[in-house]
């Protein structure tokens, strides 16, 4: 049971984090009269308030990972001293891969849009792939470095502002490309596009990994 909840937990969260990405950044470009600025801004907004609301509700039940890399990165953690999180990473993921998918769905829904598409935004180049590296190095980072109770607020704070500091607007999840994959929106991934932020989302949590375990305080009592 305690396996069902988690992994219900994940779907859902993961479908409310990519229906609130997609879903307001169809109404941002509905109303935005074409300001790129505006839209942005609206979407950033949107997708901060929800990822801090789902975090909060979802964190308790499953840790509220929503995203393959956090999973996988926290697996190999967890792995000398706790196996469970490593065995059961699969279904996780697989239930984030079908949360996103019911998400961008459930946008499409809401809007009056077909629920099947794909997306034709080219997000190519090795600037988009650093984009991604650093925006998910730096998730990381903060999610394995924040003081306990705080991790929900940093998280949202770190992905709002990664939308503005980063050249692909931070994806940073797996699982968000495979939604925003299927959306012909403003927030929308042509497909050939997905496998080198993909690649690149996984060196960057490589390196986020990295980072927090130079940092780690080796004394007794340490925060890490």
């Amino acid at each position: 049971m305690t396996l069902a909840r988690k992994t219900l937990a994940e779907f859902l969260g993961t479908a409310g984090l990519l229906c609130a990405v997609i879903g307001s950044g169809i109404m941002a470009e509905r109303l935005a009269g074409g300001n790129v600025a505006i839209a942005l801004l609206a979407n950033t907004l949107a997708t901060v308030f929800a990822l801090f609301v789902l975090i909060e509700v979802f964190g308790p039940v499953s840790g509220a990972h929503f995203n393959p890399v956090v999973t996988l990165v926290l697996a190999v953690r967890a792995a000398p001293v706790n196996r469970d999180l490593a065995k059961h990473a699969p279904l996780l993921i697989a239930a984030q891969l079908l949360g996103a998918v019911a998400g961008a769905w459930l946008a499409h829904a809401m809007f009056e849009m077909n629920l099947l598409q794909t997306s034709t935004k080219l997000r190519d180049g090795p600037a988009q792939w650093l984009a991604e590296a650093v925006a998910t190095a730096g998730l990381i980072l903060v999610i394995l470095r924040a003081p306990a109770g705080k991790g929900s607020a940093m998280v949202a704070c770190y992905i709002g502002a990664a939308y503005w500091f980063t050249a692909s607007t931070s994806f940073a999840n797996p699982a968000a490309v495979l939604g925003r994959m299927l959306s012909e929106s403003f927030a929308g991934i042509a497909p050939s596009s997905a496998p080198g932020f993909v690649l690149a989302q996984f060196a960057g949590g490589a390196v986020g990994m990295a980072l927090a375990a130079c940092l780690r305080d080796p004394q007794p009592g340490g925060t890490a």
